[in-house]
């Protein structure tokens, strides 16, 4: 999911350069989105983890 939201990053920086506002708009806001979810489903897979593991 991170390469997603990298790719998006990238497309947003290359429109943005070229002068392409609302797909430059369009694709960062995708980008945040996808970090944030990406950001969240991680930390529910560590908490999951570590507790499924218990206490050494």
């Amino acid at each position: 999911m991170f390469g997603w939201a990298i790719t998006f990053l990238i497309i947003a920086l290359i429109a943005g350069a070229l002068g392409f506002g609302i797909v430059a708009g369009t694709a960062f806001a995708a980008a945040k989105i996808i970090f944030i979810v990406a950001l969240l489903a991680f930390l529910i897979s560590a908490v999951l983890g570590y507790s499924r593991r218990g206490v050494p």
